[in-house]
């Protein structure tokens, strides 16, 4: 049998972390960002080398200074400052 489409991952396989070991980004820094779309619970999403950002209290097409206040492994939560 020949591989398929998806070369040899088996369903469910899932392919490494996007970002390696860590995220791009770590609590305390700083970033202006631009506010690109909005999440299913209201808040922006910036994005930081692709790496998704979440801001609350925020509209698309804002541009805003952030501080990184936590972060997962695919994602991170930001606050407007200043």
């Amino acid at each position: 049998m020949e591989g398929n489409r998806f070369g040899d991952r088996k369903f469910g396989d899932r392919p490494r972390r996007r970002f390696g070991p860590q995220p791009p980004v770590k609590v305390g820094e700083r970033y202006r960002v631009k506010i690109e779309s909005m999440g299913k619970g209201g808040d922006g999403i910036a994005r930081i080398k692709g790496f998704v950002i979440f801001v609350p209290k925020t509209n698309v097409g804002d541009e805003v200074e952030i501080v990184i206040n936590s972060v997962k492994q695919k994602f991170a939560f930001g606050e407007v400052v200043g």
